[in-house]
């Protein structure tokens, strides 16, 4: 019999990670030890693994270099319209395998280090992450660069180069601790400096009214200094850019106020303008109306818009001087896309550059600021609408509040005469909030400003369209639309998970990765039973390759067998971990009260990040952690059921956890949680759901098959009703006698015996002010659980609910999402056509 293939040989023969020829590899060594030479400095002749990871990070990064210069060349000798997605978050992981994956140097790559003698995961494992965002808004910004790249767009994604990203969580006692995020420690070797394109960008100061013109003076002045990072499409020769703004002061920042002696202060102070890039803040789904929040909302934005309408006037091929100055020709040439209201000021401060600036009409800029400009709405939660205060904007943007005001005058007039009389239309849709004190509606402000107004899957659009948004649908309905969120298959399939990429290409090819509904084909593999096998077989190895992942940091023994049972996501009310809480318990319950009975075993797994100032979610945390220290020590359970905190949950730890799963957690209240995208990610990568019918769970039950999800709970009218009649969770607490055993334990102290009342707060929450109704779902969670643990018992249907699910994920595709936005608001056109490279370089110094 022949000894199995060692790791590395398995890898070899996956198809998908492209071809390995003899040339390739050895010109990647050459590079690689000429990269290596010039990392290590004369005083070090002993490299780390370090260092063998930026000569490997360098090697990769010339092969983007020449394919990024002629697309960029190519862009500006065809100036096709281009789309400008502005996000405050991009939360992009780890680059290089992804760079790898996109331009099929992975087998290569993999070859030359493994003749250089090194282990490529261990390098791989060396990049830090770029966590620059929190959640689902900042990890979709990162798929939509990665589809319009790799759909041909003339694409750019605009954020902020924060120095500190999402902080990283440390568990302390059951405790969420937070530690900064220094992930340019080491360096950065995906990012270049443009200090060419630096911009200024004005604060604070005055306006003056003149009969030319308005003039906005007496500012301070900070600079934006632009990093730019490679966006390579799949395998087309396309690379767009990813353009990151840094604030920096200005060379005689507060010098000019000399004070005797002050020169040391004044240099000190430069720190204060410097602060605006210095930490990601770190609240995902709540606004927290800061004043430096607000100077980043608007830093970003403004020396975005002055690259905008730079690239604009010169952007006419063969040509360097001034060449358009035509801008009611702006919307055919430039899109801006608002990822939430947080880069809204891109619609006053365009207003600012057209009306001031560039001397035009108030109505001919209007019209081009809403046919250039759309919003995409990511959250109905009240807590998370940006409501920034009058006097705040007054002080800091005096300009912007002007022209903000005059944007709603001319607003409400279009309001009252279309509705005469109906005053309270007019109040509930103004931009400014009266009572108390004065806000500016930053959702309305978008709106108005906006050709375009999305919501992120099919429920949510409606949502907005019944309530939140409820009057202006009514006044534009032809403004709103609905684009169902999508993720790259490159990075959540392709990438995370080459084994099943693998088995899925031995079956359908490997077109699919570009078109994902391809996958559809699968369905008739359904009763297949060599590829049932060959899918069982790569879950159970993506598991055994976990558990040895989780026993080496959490020192927990995992039963591979184990049904894994996966919550990961922000913690927060309305995703209601809570609940999942009460199935761990009500579970441990029964099989201490019967621990003969034959269990399904489950790992149960609960992954995700507390905003720092959330004390329910942190208590919350620990809830989580103090039934695992009781569950998992347990010898009457044993193997049966554990339960393991995830720490620091991050996009690399999802790229690990997500392939292992068999179960997907995805059970918030009807009606708040806007789409989701990891439950698309679970799906693809053949775990089943059990979810609510919320967000995008709607539309994949709708794809699969609703029999091949587990679905339970109250739907978005059954919430409705219940908030009518009035949630009274006692009633559910008297009616369910292993939910008040549930919530008699945590009350008494069972889960924290040195502090029993440690608890209390979350108890009288879910007694008394539940917003999320989490007793309202219990019941039919638990049997809709049941359900789950008797499928798990057979294999061979648990696996063919997985090939259906599969087969429905090509809907999920964040390159279906991309080519509608491109179609539908964009006005642009995908193209699955390469660009063809200038010349065949073997490498690009």
């Amino acid at each position: 019999m022949s000894k199995p293939l060692s790791d590395h040989d398995k890898k070899k023969q996956i198809s998908v990670r492209g071809l390995a020829g003899v040339e390739n590899v050895s010109d990647l060594k050459q590079n690689f030890n000429r990269h290596l030479h010039f990392t290590l400095v004369k005083d070090r002749n002993v490299a780390t693994k370090r260092d063998y990871y930026f000569a490997l990070a360098n090697t990769v990064r010339d092969h983007l270099v020449g394919r990024w210069i002629r697309t960029q060349q190519h862009y500006y000798e065809k100036d096709p319209k281009r789309v400008y997605y502005i996000s405050l978050e991009f939360y992009m992981g780890r680059t290089l395998q992804n760079t790898m994956v996109n331009l099929a140097l992975e087998n290569a790559c993999d070859e030359a280090m493994y003749q250089l003698g090194l282990d490529m995961e261990e390098l791989e494992d060396m990049e830090e992450d770029a966590g620059l965002g929190n959640g689902g808004l900042g990890r979709l910004a990162a798929c939509f660069l990665d589809s319009m790249a790799s759909l041909g767009l003339a694409a750019y994604g605009y954020g902020i180069r924060y120095e500190f990203g999402i902080f990283n969580q440390k568990i302390v006692n059951g405790w969420q601790v937070e530690e900064a995020d220094d992930w340019l420690r080491y360096g950065n070797p995906w990012e270049k400096a443009r200090p060419e394109y630096m911009r200024p960008v004005h604060f604070y100061g005055r306006t003056e009214h003149h009969p030319d013109g308005v003039k906005w003076v007496d500012t301070q002045v900070v600079l934006a200094l632009p990093y730019d990072t490679p966006v390579p499409g799949y395998r087309n020769n396309v690379v767009n850019t990813m353009r990151l703004w840094s604030a920096k002061a200005p060379c005689e920042f507060n010098l000019k106020d000399f004070n005797v002696g002050g020169y040391i202060q004044a240099v000190l102070d430069r720190n204060l303008a410097e602060n605006i890039s210095r930490v990601l803040y770190p609240n995902d789904n709540f606004f927290e109306g800061k004043e430096l929040r607000l100077k980043q909302e608007y830093f970003v934005v403004s020396a975005t818009l002055q690259d905008i309408i730079r690239r604009f006037k010169v952007s006419k091929f063969g040509s360097r001087e001034i060449a358009r100055t035509d801008f009611t020709k702006l919307p055919d040439k430039v899109a801006i896309q608002l990822n939430d209201t947080h880069p809204a000021m891109a619609i006053p401060e365009l207003m600012r550059v057209l009306v001031d600036e560039e001397k035009l009409g108030w109505e001919m800029a209007w019209d081009i600021c809403v046919r250039t400009c759309a919003y995409t709405n990511h959250t109905v939660l009240p807590e998370a609408l940006e409501r920034w205060p009058v006097d705040l904007f007054a002080h800091l943007l005096p300009r912007h509040l002007e022209i903000v005001y005059e944007i709603n005058r001319r607003h409400l007039e279009v309001i009252a005469a279309k509705y005469p009389g109906d005053i309270g239309r007019l109040s509930r849709m103004s931009l400014i909030e009266e009572g108390g004190q004065k806000r500016i509606n930053m959702a309305h402000l978008c709106i108005v400003g906006s050709h375009a107004v999305n919501g992120v899957a099919q429920i949510h659009s409606d949502i907005l369209k019944a309530t939140i948004f409820k009057d202006f649908y009514e006044m534009e309905p032809h403004k709103f639309q609905n684009k169902t969120n999508g993720i790259t298959p490159r990075r959540w399939l392709v990438m995370c998970n080459p084994g099943l990429a693998e088995v899925i290409a031995e079956r359908i090819g490997e077109d699919y990765i570009r078109d994902l509904d391809q996958l559809q084909s699968l369905r008739n593999f359904v009763n297949d039973d060599a590829f049932i096998r060959d899918i069982a077989k790569v879950k159970q190895e993506n598991k055994l390759k976990f558990a040895v992942h989780l026993e080496e940091h959490y020192k927990v023994k995992i039963n591979p067998n184990s049904m894994f049972d996966i919550q990961v996501k922000r913690i927060h009310e309305y995703k209601r971990q809570l609940l999942n809480c009460l199935h761990i318990i009500t579970y441990y319950n029964r099989i201490k009260k019967e621990p003969n009975k034959q269990w399904t075993p489950r790992t149960i797994m609960i992954g995700g990040k507390a905003a720092p100032g959330y004390h329910t979610a942190k208590m919350i945390i620990r809830l989580i952690t103090a039934i695992g220290e009781v569950v998992n020590n347990d010898p009457v359970v044993g193997d049966r059921l554990k339960v393991i905190f995830l720490e620091n949950y991050r996009v690399t730890l999802a790229e690990k956890a997500i392939p292992a799963a068999d179960l997907s957690e995805q059970i918030s209240t009807a009606g708040t949680e806007a789409s989701g995208t990891g439950n698309m990610k679970f799906m693809l990568n053949g775990a089943l759901t059990i979810g609510t019918m919320d967000g995008a769970n709607v539309e994949m039950a709708e794809e699969a098959g609703e029999d091949n999800l587990f679905i339970f709970g109250m739907r978005v009218d059954d919430v409705d009703e219940l908030d009518r009649k009035g949630y009274c969770a006692e009633e559910y607490y008297n009616r369910l006698p292993e939910l008040k055993q549930a919530i008699d334990q945590i009350a008494g102290g069972f889960f924290s015996p040195k502090q029993p009342d440690l608890f209390k707060e979350i108890v009288n929450m879910l007694m008394h002010h539940d917003r999320f109704k989490v007793f309202a779902d219990y019941e039919d969670y638990m049997k809709c659980q049941e359900k789950v643990n008797a499928l798990y018992k057979n294999p061979k249907e648990w696996t063919k609910k997985v090939i259906y699910n599969i087969a429905g994920c090509g809907k999920f595709s964040s390159d279906r999402t991309i080519a509608q936005y491109a179609r539908e608001i964009w006005g642009m056109e995908p193209t699955l056509e390469n660009i063809t490279p200038q010349t065949a370089v073997k490498s690009t110094r």
